[in-house]
């Protein structure tokens, strides 16, 4: 027993001469603990469990637009189906439009208070000086015998209280009227609805989502999602099917969720030829509603009504937009078994950039997420344009980006086309992949982020595009306030939210796909998580166990540190030794010439900065025979020794001082002018999680080595990341450089 303690002494006398000697801190510990435990709800492959269940909610809704007023009514039928194991006796509602009452949290002080010389428009938003209504009016809540609900109303949230328990497995029906007035957007921040007005010619343009009182998710991992609305978390809702009417003035166009039901009752015959004809324009978008139609129609207003209607099969939220501004235009985009159409409502505002941009942005988002994921469902995705915002809805979405005076820049464009093809983008992430955008902002920010800059990496390489070093200046900023990003979403700064939900789950999945993983495995496990999750409502714990499940990576290091912690990637290349081996058969004059390795605890001489010393001569000698242990056999130490004659030893000392463990790239510039690169796992971190010492033979003298070349890992810090170390310039330097 005592000489196989002292072989596995032998053994294992590395590790421990390299082990860390500060507190260790679990990088590479399971992350079980912090995620939600597998069930037979969710399994512990990330996939829905054979007991997976959701809840679903049917809409049939009329709903009457007062452009006067501006008042949105409407009555509802709800039909509720508990597919829970659980017996219900009371529903929670959502009531989104009762956080623009005055009582409502507002971000009107999130950049700076009261100050000399404030704007009135930051005065409006610090103290609503202008007065507007706001809320949602129940005027009554009946069950299906039209027998009065009791309710309950907690700022953004309704509780109805079921007259009978409903047993699982069972449905209910009720009904609700209801009426709120819309808000005028630009009255306070953050607004994601309601309408914007165009002084010039006395009309608007009204977005109307958040209308309707809608049902909670009620699920296997929190019961009833009941979060108070606060604008920055956004939404969680149940799938079902939609039977709209949307009655509005008779010179206004609707653009909605779902298909129009009632073209010729709304649409003229010529609009109907027009739309008959994009729906065979597979290339070119055609226009429904010219601009000189959209301009005559501006200097009229009808004093009739008119009622649209639509259907919409499997989708978790209903949205619309209505103008008599809009120009209309649209193009079919084949998919395997169906076409969907892509279409644009803009108004002469604008022109030209909507007219040629828009509708092109909406299919080079079909064409890239359907590859990365599954294909678009739905028949149709509309762009409809507004000012400052961004937001996403199923089938349609608003975004903002107007040109001045019919000029737009090449950064503006680039913004407008990354909204649209973002906000599109949404409809895969939150709206068919479900995730709980009220607690997970990230879930659908980020990863939908991730693919809407992979598709204007792709198909707009002209413009920039996030990668590892946009994220940067954020992970480099005030660790005092900085969140991970597995941080609730309405407890994100206002200041840091787009850094930490948008960007940094996007370099993160960058990171992985590219660095990591691989892109064609990764690929391929992006692809199971969407098509496993698709109108269902995965959890953080779903997509990180299936990432995992399918790549066949332990990646729990990477959720831990860029998910888990604000560490930052921050490798110091801190010290690099060059060795040769010395030569049996040298003379006398090269053996007075070599330089003999120094002895810890002897006087030294100083660290080297760089190679002009030359190598440091190293000898070897045999092996003793009680190393081998057990082992008859020997090595060939003359093999070993040839092998290794005229070769370049290089002991590389990699210190981690941003705290994040990373896989290591090693670049190797050769004194021939050449280079090449060693790739080093991160899982080299797991002895000592603070500095490794890595060793590396090679042919060719080297005149630098440097770390992470093409700065795949959000590294913080270049100028430690070689060796010699390069200087930087100085700012001054840099402009005087630019002014030459």
């Amino acid at each position: 027993m005592k000489r196989i303690f002292l072989i596995l002494n032998l053994l294992f006398l590395p590790l421990l001469i390299n082990a860390q000697k500060q507190p260790w801190q679990g990088k590479f510990e399971p992350i079980d603990n912090l995620i939600t435990p597998p069930s037979t709800y969710r399994t512990a492959s990330g996939a829905p469990g054979r007991d997976y269940w959701q809840q679903r909610a049917d809409y049939n809704i009329k709903a009457s637009l007062d452009e006067k007023t501006k008042v949105l009514s409407g009555e509802e039928t709800i039909t509720y189906y508990n597919n829970s194991p659980d017996e219900l006796t009371y529903v929670w509602m959502q009531l989104e439009q009762n956080v623009n009452k005055k009582e409502g949290e507002s971000f009107g002080d999130a950049f700076g208070g009261v100050r000399d010389s404030i704007s009135s428009l930051n005065m409006q938003y610090l103290t609503r000086a202008i007065e507007f209504p706001a809320g949602h009016t129940i005027k009554y809540v009946k069950n299906a015998s039209g027998k009065d609900l009791k309710t309950l109303v907690n700022q953004t949230m309704m509780k109805v209280f079921l007259d009978s328990p409903l047993k699982s497995g069972e449905t209910t029906q009720f009904q609700i009227s209801w009426s709120y007035p819309i808000t005028d957007r630009s009255m306070f921040m953050l607004s994601r609805e309601g309408y914007e007005y165009f002084p010039k010619d006395d009309n608007a343009v009204f977005l109307i989502a958040h209308w309707f009182p809608r049902m909670c998710v009620y699920n296997d991992t929190e019961g009833w999602q009941n979060k108070q609305f606060r604008r920055l978390g956004e939404f969680a809702l149940e799938f079902g099917n939609y039977d709209v009417e949307i009655t509005v003035p008779e010179d206004h166009v609707v653009a909605s969720t779902g298909s129009l039901q009632n073209e010729d009752q709304v649409l003229s015959k010529q609009q109907r030829k027009r739309l008959d004809e994009a729906k065979k324009s597979f290339d070119t978008p055609v226009l429904i509603i010219t601009p000189e139609e959209a301009l005559k129609n501006e200097q009229s207003k009808s004093s009739k009504m008119k009622t649209w209607k639509f259907k919409a099969e499997n989708v978790r939220d209903f949205a619309w937009a209505t103008s008599r501004k809009f120009i209309w235009d649209a193009q079919a985009h084949q998919f395997s078994d169906h076409v969907t159409m892509a279409m644009s409502f803009y108004p002469n505002e604008g022109l030209p950039v909507w007219e040629e941009e828009s509708t092109k942005a909406v299919v080079a988002a079909l064409e890239v997420y359907s590859e990365a994921t599954f294909e678009y469902p739905y028949p149709v995705a509309i762009s409809v344009n507004t000012s400052n915002i961004g937001m996403e809805f199923p089938m349609i979405s608003f975004n903002g980006g107007r040109p001045k005076n019919g000029k737009i820049s090449d950064m503006a464009k680039a913004g407008m086309i990354g909204t649209i093809i973002h906000e599109v983008g949404h409809n895969w992430f939150p709206m068919i992949v479900s995730s709980d955008e009220r607690q997970w902002m990230w879930m659908d920010e980020g990863l939908n982020t991730f693919l809407h800059q992979r598709t204007v990496a792709e198909k707009y390489p002209q413009f920039s595009h996030t990668t590892p070093k946009s994220i940067v200046p954020f992970m480099n900023g005030n660790q005092d306030i900085m969140r991970p990003i597995m941080t609730s979403s309405d407890n994100e700064l206002l200041t840091q939210f787009g850094a930490n939900f948008y960007q940094k789950p996007t370099v993160g999945l960058q990171i992985l796909r590219n660095s990591v993983i691989g892109k064609e495995l990764f690929d391929q496990a992006f692809k199971e998580y969407a098509n496993r999750w698709k109108y269902k409502h995965p959890n953080p714990a779903d997509l990180f166990r299936t990432l995992e499940d399918a790549t066949a990576t332990d990646l729990d290091w990477f959720w831990r540190g860029w998910f888990f912690t604000t560490d930052k990637t921050d490798m110091e290349l801190s010290q690099v030794k060059w060795f040769r081996v010395e030569e049996k058969d040298q003379n006398i004059e090269d053996q007075q010439k070599k330089t003999k390795i120094q002895v810890e605890g002897q006087d030294t001489k100083t660290v080297a900065t760089d190679f002009s010393g030359g190598p440091e001569m190293i000898t070897m000698t045999e092996t003793p025979d009680n190393n081998y242990g057990g082992f008859l056999s020997r090595l060939d130490e003359t093999q070993i020794r040839n092998n290794l004659s005229g070769k370049n030893i290089y002991e590389v000392t990699i210190k981690n001082v941003g705290g994040l463990v990373m896989p290591v790239t090693i670049e190797w510039q050769y004194t021939d002018g050449s280079s090449e690169t060693d790739r080093l796992p991160a899982e080299i971190w797991r002895y000592n999680e603070y500095e490794i010492t890595k060793t590396f033979v090679k042919d060719k003298e080297v005149k630098q080595v440097v770390l992470d070349p093409n700065f795949e890992f959000a590294d913080v810090e270049t100028a430690n990341n070689s060796f010699p170390k390069t200087e930087e310039a100085s700012q001054f330097d840099k402009f005087k450089e630019k002014k030459n």
